[in-house]
């Protein structure tokens, strides 16, 4: 997925986050396969435990096994069917999300070679929130940022101004199920 280019200011936001709330001395199981965002993480000093590539749509057995002081979900709710019973498995009391907002003015990004690499959702803010809350989880903070591109045209200058990643720390207000 990255291998020509890191998406930077993403990543930078992200990291500044995660380190406002939590210190590196907690444990996270991330959501999803290694990918650079988890070896930063680790190079910041955080323990963390990637999934394995299981369908977490159908398997949730990780979060049984893995006992881990956070989860984090960075890119990774836009490409499931089911993020409720997700949400609802987790055993961590604190939680980090980053999804890609919907742009209004863009289709719903689809790979034709692979089938991971797909969006199910392209949230709204308020979607996410909402699912957060039916789910038993209370948003501590929240932040939003453009994701400009250098080049020409009506996209590219929506993208200037248009918030396109959102990213929550939630913790656990009532048990998981």
């Amino acid at each position: 997925m990255y291998e020509k280019t890191f998406p930077n200011k993403r990543f930078k936001h992200t990291l500044e986050f995660l380190n406002k709330h939590i210190n590196n001395s907690a444990t996270i199981l991330d959501l999803g396969v290694e990918n650079p965002f988890s070896k930063i993480m680790k190079e910041d000093g955080f323990t963390v435990k990637n999934t394995s590539g299981e369908d977490l749509d159908n398997n949730q057995n990780v979060f049984h096994l893995e006992k881990t002081d956070v989860v984090t979900a960075f890119e990774i709710f836009e490409h499931l069917l089911n993020p409720y019973t997700i949400l609802n498995q987790i055993k961590s009391d604190k939680l980090f999300i980053s999804i890609p907002l919907r742009l209004w003015f863009s289709p719903a990004y689809r790979s034709k070679t692979d089938m991971w690499d797909r969006h199910y959702h392209e949230f709204e803010d308020w979607q996410l929130d909402w699912l957060l809350e039916k789910t038993g989880w209370k948003i501590i903070d929240s932040e939003k940022w453009t994701n400009p591109v250098k080049k020409f045209g009506i996209r590219p200058l929506l993208r200037k101004f248009t918030p396109r990643y959102y990213i929550v720390y939630a913790e656990r207000i009532k048990p998981a199920e």
